[in-house]
């Protein structure tokens, strides 16, 4: 019995935390902010890349849908010149002034395939001289498969670096910067 009593009193004598505590306590804490400040990196990075997929996936949709509305008998036309992504496309032409003749095939693919490589780019949006509204590096590849089907291809560079696995469908232009390429295929039939 005297021993719990020696133990009891040392106990009662004691106040506070020891240096060795507190410093322990300081070391935990330190570690799970650099563990949150470390999750916040990889949580931007895989935004951007959400971000950047998502704009991929509209500019596929965009295309697909300029083709079947603007020019469905002249989809042929819309490979020509592929890859797409370095503002050599088409041109911008005005077919209001053409009224009431329009625009031929040819105008409306041209015409089409500019917009559309302006908007993979990021014309719409500049930072300084530096396009910064489109895809990092974004190329898009247009094939027309048989008479009414499509494969629109667009190919970006992401942030996180990846093991490379790339189709041998993806033409090379669409396949460029190993580890940290990014593609959306859309495949559409045209009627």
């Amino acid at each position: 019995m005297k021993k719990l009593s020696i133990l009891s009193s040392f106990r009662k004598n004691q106040n506070g935390m020891t240096f060795i505590e507190v410093l322990i306590a300081v070391v935990i804490l330190v570690i799970g902010i650099l563990g949150a400040v470390a999750l916040q990196a990889v949580a931007m990075k895989s935004s951007f890349d959400s971000m950047q997929r998502s704009l991929a996936s509209s500019l596929a949709q965009d295309i697909v849908e300029r083709m079947r509305g603007n020019n469905p008998n002249a989809i042929a036309n819309y490979q020509l010149g592929s890859p797409f992504g370095g503002g050599g496309a088409g041109k911008k032409t005005d077919c209001a002034a053409a009224l009431p003749v329009g625009c031929t095939a040819a105008q409306l693919t041209a015409n089409d395939l500019f917009e559309w490589e302006q908007a993979l780019m990021g014309a719409g949006t500049k930072y300084g001289t530096s396009l910064v509204g489109g895809l990092v590096n974004g190329v898009g590849c247009i094939r027309v498969v048989d008479d009414n089907r499509v494969t629109v291809t667009i190919s970006w560079q992401g942030r996180i670096k990846l093991a490379e696995r790339v189709s041998s469908k993806i033409g090379k232009a669409c396949k460029t910067i190993k580890n940290k390429r990014r593609h959306v295929v859309v495949n559409a039939f045209i009627i």
